[in-house]
């Protein structure tokens, strides 16, 4: 009869050795890690316009979404997301920074999550997925406008027009 009530604080102690490292108290790269897991989790969500959660994700909602679970605000729209991030170079791009393409009408129009040197994770138009795509591809690479950071010394969310924009090498 006791022996439940014996075992609840091992199940206590058990919960918190196995919670996560607070938000605040994650380093860069633990951070940069959180980002990529949690985008690869939502990998085959579909894409819905103006989505921003379990029922699809348009492409900054996706950025959005993912960097929100991470405990970094993002701006929702693409431009935004765009112009209040700190513009960093291609080749400096980190896992979890953000890549930008001007897709519709020579405006910033799309944003994906950079995983590595050639690829990125994003919700890619109507009738499609989440998915991985590759920075190699003509298309990418011909639409390709720059890159920001949320994270590091990059968390000031504050325009920065005198920034060198990110060129693909």
């Amino acid at each position: 009869m006791n022996a439940p009530i014996r075992f609840m604080p091992i199940l206590f102690f058990a919960f918190i050795l196995a919670a996560e490292v607070p938000r605040a108290n994650r380093t860069e790269e633990e951070l940069r890690a959180g980002i990529i897991l949690t985008a690869k989790k939502h990998l085959g969500a579909l894409y819905r316009y103006g989505g921003m959660g379990a029922r699809g994700f348009d492409c900054s909602g996706f950025a959005q979404f993912v960097y929100r679970e991470n405990g970094i605000t993002l701006p929702r729209s693409t431009v935004d997301q765009y112009e209040q991030g700190r513009k960093i170079d291609l080749a400096d791009a980190k896992p979890g920074d953000l890549l930008f393409f001007k897709i519709y009408r020579n405006r910033v129009s799309h944003v994906g999550i950079f995983v590595d040197s050639d690829t990125f994770i994003h919700a890619p138009t109507w009738g499609k997925r989440v998915s991985f795509a590759n920075m190699n591809l003509d298309y990418w690479r011909r639409t390709f406008v720059g890159a920001a950071s949320y994270i590091g010394d990059a968390k000031r969310p504050e325009k920065d027009e005198d920034a060198p924009h990110a060129q693909v090498p």
